[in-house]
């Protein structure tokens, strides 16, 4: 597809391709090792519905070192933050691509909570991250009991990516989409607690910014400003 463009829109490509894949990814004090960097750009064009670029990224996330079980947990996660409406076709991608690499899917599971006993271990892990206040913050509604049960039971608590990688993602989620930036300013908090620094989340705007523009990352970083303040 890239290639596609080089041959018809010669002097944007010359551009873009050296503001996102150089200056952008090689500025000084802003480099991420890549693994994370192609991490945070799947989650980005998760959010920002990226499904074209999505599909040209994949591939040089996994040659990068992205496993399909890690690439797979991102777009799981997505759902949470996004809803299956925008996120099918990426899933429905993924499983394309994966499987055109010879991947044989299903992959192996994930999971480590059960129907049971999703809702305490999400609570646990909303805990882990934003402070014991969250062990109770089920009960204020039904609304609130899903997130703790389905969001983070159902999720948060897969194996496959750490709990800091998992914050990060959501950040990216968030940041994407735009109009959300009250839970951007909260994750962002979220991401400092799990040691995922003002500095690191900084670098992760960063490195998405070509992938969602300049109003989005000018807001991210504001709303991880607010959380570094508070």
């Amino acid at each position: 597809m890239m290639e596609n463009l080089r041959a018809t829109d010669p002097e944007f490509m010359e551009r873009l391709e050296h503001f996102a894949f150089d200056e952008a990814v090689n500025e000084p004090s802003q480099e991420l090792e890549p693994v994370t960097r192609h991490m945070a750009i799947l989650a980005a064009l998760l959010g920002c519905q990226g499904i074209d670029a999505f599909r040209e990224e994949l591939p040089a996330a996994l040659d990068a070192g992205v496993t399909p079980v890690m690439a797979k947990e991102i777009v799981y996660q997505a759902v949470d933050y996004l809803g299956i409406g925008r996120v099918l076709p990426f899933l429905n991608a993924a499983n394309e691509i994966l499987t055109r690499r010879g991947v044989s899917l299903p992959l192996e599971g994930q999971t480590t909570t059960t129907m049971e006993n999703r809702l305490e271990k999400g609570a646990q892990a909303q805990a882990d991250i934003f402070g014991p206040q969250m062990l109770e913050a089920w009960k204020a509604g039904h609304i609130n009991r899903w997130l703790a049960a389905n969001c983070f039971g159902d999720y948060y608590t897969r194996t496959g990516l750490t709990l800091a990688q998992r914050e990060m993602i959501t950040f990216c989620f968030l940041a994407a989409q735009g109009g959300c930036e009250p839970q951007l300013t909260s994750h962002a908090k979220g991401n400092m607690n799990l040691g995922n620094d003002k500095a690191f989340l900084i670098r992760v705007v960063s490195q998405c910014l070509p992938y969602i523009g300049y109003p989005r990352s000018l807001n991210a970083v504001a709303c991880v400003n607010k959380a570094a303040e508070g």
